[in-house]
């Protein structure tokens, strides 16, 4: 059985078992999270319930960890005179351990 959800803005393929890293949602390490905005079920008939019926499933996870991914280096260099800009990045994350898929 798996779900696709919707966190933020973008969207994430779970299941049971599965720990995904989201983007920064409130909450401590060790609480409980539901994600209601559930897009597409899967079933083990290999059944798929969309629309109405997968808007009534949850998604129920674990916070596992609040965290920052590596950093990420944008250098921008144009070729002709001094010009180099050197500039990094780091996103912050919550890792969410999924226990499981309510319909």
């Amino acid at each position: 059985m798996y779900a696709v959800i919707r966190s933020g803005s973008k969207q994430y393929r779970v299941s049971p078992g599965d720990t995904v890293k989201v983007e920064t949602l409130a909450g401590k390490v060790g609480g409980e999270i539901t994600f209601r905005d559930v897009l597409v079920v899967g079933t083990d008939e290999k059944k798929l319930l969309t629309g109405p019926d997968a808007a009534k499933a949850k998604v129920v996870g674990k916070i596992v960890s609040q965290g920052r991914h590596p950093k990420l280096t944008v250098l921008k260099f144009k070729t002709c005179g001094q010009y180099k800009i050197c500039r990094g990045h780091r996103q912050n994350y919550t890792a969410v351990e999924v226990s499981g898929i309510e319909l």
